[in-house]
């Protein structure tokens, strides 16, 4: 059975952040996820997950300036001094938090810019970062993203991003599977997880096509379950779905597919 995260940048939206914790424990989780824990200090989110009994699963690198449309720096040409700077910051908060798995986003690739350079400046900062993450004890994680939600986003394959795992070394780096990425850009779901299973890190959920919870849309969760269940996997599964109403109302999809 999946062990399933809730992400807090999404699901809970019912209360304040800080208070999205103790709601989720409330609703059964024991992990908890999130895009980005920066406005508030590492002692603050560290309080609220031990007071709760929580598993802090994963959360993402600073990604650049994201009121303007920046989502990472990975693969932009003459940020490398900024990237640097945010892998030590989200070190500092995942030791902070004890959270071993870090989304280190790619970035959207500019006009001009060609792709073999933003392969380059991104390879390179990905094996750097990966360098400062593993005395840390701490995984960096790299998703595909598709381009309907994120236009011009450098990585959108599971292939490719498989390709760049393979290329940095499995221990160091993970693929971040998302289910609802996966079936807006490629489809053919499990197929990709069978091949793939050995480098996912983690997984996320939504239904597509509105990115709301399980069983609002046109995936088969009961097979996709079923596939995790049945290929060995034994990471977190991150709800990171926007619920369609009220966040506990809409958690009867867990009995329903049996998660």
């Amino acid at each position: 059975m999946p062990r399933l995260a809730a992400n807090l940048s999404m699901m809970f939206n019912e209360v304040a952040f800080l208070d999205r914790f103790a709601a989720a424990r409330r609703a059964g989780f024991e992990g908890v996820e999130f895009l980005f824990p920066y406005e508030f200090p590492p002692a603050v989110l560290r309080e609220r997950l031990s007071a709760e009994g929580l598993t802090q699963v994963l959360f993402n690198m600073p990604p650049g300036d994201w009121a303007t449309g920046e989502r990472g720096m990975a693969s932009m040409p003459g940020r490398q001094g900024e990237f640097r700077e945010s892998v030590k910051r989200a070190l500092d908060y995942a030791t902070a938090l004890e959270c071993r798995q870090i989304h280190c986003m790619a970035g959207i690739v500019a006009a001009g810019v060609p792709m073999t350079t933003a392969t380059a400046v991104y390879a390179a900062n990905l094996a750097w970062a990966a360098e400062q993450a593993q005395p840390a004890g701490v995984r960096l994680v790299i998703e595909p993203i598709n381009h309907r939600d994120m236009p011009g986003y450098f990585l959108n394959t599971q292939a490719q991003g498989a390709a760049i795992v393979e290329a940095i070394g499995r221990d160091r780096l993970g693929l971040q599977f998302d289910v609802y990425h996966v079936q807006v850009s490629e489809g053919d779901i499990t197929k990709r997880m069978e091949q793939f299973m050995p480098l996912i890190a983690h997984i996320q959920i939504a239904d597509v096509p509105a990115r709301n919870e399980p069983g609002t849309g046109e995936i088969g969760w009961s097979y996709v379950f079923r596939r995790i269940d049945e290929l060995g996997y034994q990471g977190w599964v991150g709800c990171e779905y926007r619920p369609a109403a009220d966040t506990a109302a809409g958690l009867g999809w867990r009995e329903r597919f049996d998660v």
